[in-house]
């Protein structure tokens, strides 16, 4: 349930230039969207999270810090009860926050919204992994003073975070007073009506312990409802003048390290914080040993010092880069905005700790901090081709998890696992049954994902340990829930596609291609580890069932219009009155009821378009044209998933320039805050979208049957737009000019090869030279197909 506008609001950005496109800078305070910044501004490791919140704390859009899988629980309340309705969610909580460094001048607390602000320059360096501050500040009382800080989540360290902040006096002797907090069950500010916002939980931490000595602390809590436990530790460096004082004091909420001092023009304090985070099971480490464990993790940070967190910091962003940069020569604002996508991806997951990655990462409470089928559909296959060992990470998170979706098929009365639609904890945490218990499509989207991922690495542990097992309780869900018509065809009635704005329909094409396509996928498997299937229950009539089923899968077709119904009967359902809709009405959700959407032709977000995306081989290049053209003009992008399937196949077709607009939507849904929502936490599947868009759309990578394809054209606006991906243990670049492509393994030796095909021609690139191919012209597609009146994306393809 991802929303946005179609269009947005915010007004271009500055000409980005240069070093620039390695940096996101904000040179103001923008204290009406200091959430927005806060989000944009994030750091985190894939195990812990910081918004970019101010040092001192405030002004503050909206407090965070997070650990991977850390929430709570609340009950679920119905006006009306019904089997099986979920009786209660999981909602992320910010854990202690160990970022707040507050600061005194002359007993005057530096605040931006007071005094005169005469300089204020913040910086995310997208290759050091740090975020920069500088502020020159004048307090009410007239004194002058400098401070400085440098965050860092760090990407080697999983435990830890650190931050060094400086201060100094500018123009007479102060009196400064820095506390370096550790604070609990901070304040959040009181949710919206809009469903996609989190839920409000109040102090929901109980203290369990807390330890304060000189400059150290460490704070231990426990959730009441979830049965989780996270302690916190911070160790500090101190470096300022001898006439300084420092004293240290806690209660179970707050642990705070004071220095004071007066200090001369000249002279600076500098205080840097390391701090370590842990969460286990309430049954698990006991409190004690949980605080030496962080405690020691913590002082291990200071004692290698904040200048090597900096280096490591940096060496790994530069491994991380070989793989994930994309330059893209002709549009630097687009430019910078990859990169921005791509750091947020890097720092979204971990290769340990089998932890997934929920729809906003850590960074925000955005839809309650839940996992959605966003990470299987647009995360994972981004990571499957960058970081391949990050999505295996997440899929053992759901192979981990199969034992509640094994419950709640049951309690379903189906068959196999049914995953949930939104969930933290593995249970199902969506009280709105018709998109979420009926949105049986994500079973398929997992199954899809760890397909893809085992035709990308030839993981073959993999395929034993988890993927088989995931393939086969997903496969029987279909085989189970599925019937067959007196016709002979294999129907799925009653379930939800991705498409939110039509829930309950029968043969939604997106599910009933990904369930055959799932089908298939697990009788392979299971005939390929048929001992292992053995010992799963699988035998030879099953999987021949499988296959049956995959072969009759019914596929909603309208002949007289000559396009494939998003669901059955789809085609022949009212037309939405787009005439009557102003602009203030998007997104719909938000302004008419359900019933009147679900009964019309308005698509919220790509359905059809994601099936062609993902299943490309099963249409043909004059359909694909077709299903584009009338689902374009019928589709409102109410959801920030939308544009970049509608880039991919919009490129795929040849209106290049739709695709390049589309695409710019998708990549900068979050820097120009295109739905209002950003400072709930960024959009990292539109992220990822971007990265599809680019690399599936222009660069036509398809990957079909384990074979890997590209179909390259580049839109006008750019020169050359050059990626990698990894394939089977080798790095593949691929560098386009609008006359030539170029295919070369940079790390390989001469005998290691990888076969592609290239327009439909068969290529083998070795380690020993790159490969080059001419790029053929782009057919003229023909008319642009028409997008919903005042929905076509903005248009920047002209330049």
């Amino acid at each position: 349930m991802h929303t946005s506008s179609a269009t947005g609001h915010a007004t271009p950005a500055a000409e980005v230039v240069g070093d620039e496109t390695w940096q996101i800078r904000r040179t103001a305070a923008d204290f009406d969207r200091l959430g927005e910044t806060e989000s944009i501004f994030a750091l985190g490791n894939g195990w812990v999270g910081w918004r970019g919140v101010l040092d001192e704390g405030a002004p503050c859009g909206m407090p965070g810090s997070y650990v991977n899988g850390f929430h709570e629980r609340r009950e679920l309340s119905y006006p009306e009860e019904g089997y099986a309705f979920p009786q209660a969610s999981d909602t992320v909580v910010s854990a202690p926050n160990a970022a707040l460094i507050r600061l005194w001048v002359d007993d005057e607390p530096l605040d931006l919204r007071t005094g005169t602000m005469c300089r204020h320059d913040r910086v995310l360096d997208l290759r050091a992994g740090v975020l920069r501050r500088e502020t020159e500040w004048i307090s009410p009382g007239g004194r002058r003073v400098l401070v400085r800080s440098t965050r860092l989540v760090s990407l080697p360290r999983r435990p830890v975070a650190a931050v060094r902040y400086e201060v100094e006096p500018l123009d007479a002797p102060v009196e400064l007073r820095v506390c370096s907090d550790l604070l609990a069950n901070e304040r959040v500010p009181e949710s919206s009506d809009d469903p996609r916002a989190a839920s409000v939980l109040t102090d929901p931490l109980t203290g369990e312990g807390y330890r304060a000595d000189g400059l150290d602390g460490v704070l231990v809590h426990r959730t009441e409802r979830s049965g989780q436990r996270v302690a916190v530790a911070v160790s500090h460096l101190l470096d300022a003048p001898e006439t300084v004082t420092v004293s240290c004091d806690g209660t179970p909420d707050r642990v705070r390290v004071t220095v004071a001092g007066r200090l001369h023009p000249g002279e600076r304090l500098r205080l840097t914080k390391f701090a370590a985070y842990e969460c286990t099971p309430v049954d698990g480490t006991p409190v004690d040993k949980l605080a030496d464990l962080v405690v020691a993790e913590a002082d291990a940070a200071r004692a290698d010092g904040f200048d090597a967190l900096l280096a490591d910091q940096r060496a790994a962003l530069d491994a991380a880069w070989q793989v994930a940069d994309v330059q893209l020569d002709g549009d630097p604002e687009l430019q910078q905005a990859v990169r921005f996508a791509m750091f947020h991806l890097i720092q979204a997951g971990r290769p340990d700790g089998d932890r997934t990655i929920s729809a906003k990462g850590l960074t925000g409470n955005g839809y309650d901090g839940h996992v959605l089928w966003d990470t299987e559909t647009y995360v994972l296959p981004v990571l499957t081709y960058l970081a391949p060992a990050v999505a295996r990470s997440a899929l053992r998170w759901r192979h981990a998890h199969l034992p509640q979706a094994r419950e709640r098929a049951a309690e379903l009365r189906l068959s196999g696992a049914t995953f949930p639609w939104r969930t933290i904890g593995g249970r199902e945490c969506s009280g709105y049954w018709p998109a979420g218990t009926a949105a049986l499509h994500v079973n398929a989207d997992i199954a899809d994902a760890v397909l893809r991922y085992l035709a990308a690495t030839d993981d073959e542990r993999f395929l034993a340990d988890a993927g088989l097992e995931l393939l086969v309780e997903t496969a029987r869900l279909w085989h189970g829930f599925g019937h067959w018509s007196d016709s002979g065809a294999f129907h799925l009635h009653g379930v939800t596609g991705p498409d939110e704005y039509a829930a309950l329909v029968d043969d939604n094409l997106f599910t009933n291609l990904m369930a055959r396509r799932n089908l298939r996928g697990a009788a392979d498997a299971a005939e390929r580890l048929p001992e292992l299937a053995g010992r799963l229950g699988v035998d030879p009539d099953e999987v021949a069932g499988w296959r049956a089923a995959a072969d009759a899968m019914f596929i909603a077709y309208d002949s007289e219009r000559g396009v494939h119904q998003q669901a059955a009967g789809f085609t022949e359902q009212p037309e939405w009155d787009f005439a009557a809709t102003d602009e203030d009405d998007y997104p719909l959700l938000l302004h008419y009821p359900y019933l009147e959407l679900y009964r019309k032709q308005v698509v919220k977000q790509a359905d059809l378009v994601l099936a062609m995306q993902l299943n490309p081989g099963e249409f043909t290049a004059d359909e694909k044209a077709r299903n584009l053209a009338y689902y374009e003009a019928r589709t409102v992008r109410d959801s920030s998933l939308s544009a970049a399937p509608q880039a991919v196949l919009a490129a795929e077709v040849g209106h290049l320039d739709l695709a390049y607009d589309l695409f710019a939507e998708s990549v900068l849904q979050d820097l120009e805050d295109l739905g209002d929502k950003t400072a709930d936490g960024l959009h990292l599947a539109s992220l990822a979208g971007a990265w599809l868009a680019l690399v599936q759309g222009f660069g036509g990578m398809r990957d079909d049957g384990g074979a890997l394809s590209f179909d390259p054209r580049l839109p006008g606006r750019l020169d050359r737009l050059a990626f990698n991906l990894r394939w089977r243990g080798d790095r593949l670049r691929v560098t386009l000019t609008p006359t030539e492509a170029r295919y070369e393994l940079p790390d390989a030796t001469g005998d290691v090869e990888v076969e592609l095909r290239h327009h439909g021609e068969s290529v083998v690139v070795t380690g020993a030279a790159p490969v080059t191919r001419p790029m053929p012209q782009v057919p003229d597609p023909g008319p642009e197909p028409p997008s919903p009146p005042g929905r076509r994306p903005t248009r920047r393809s002209a330049g």
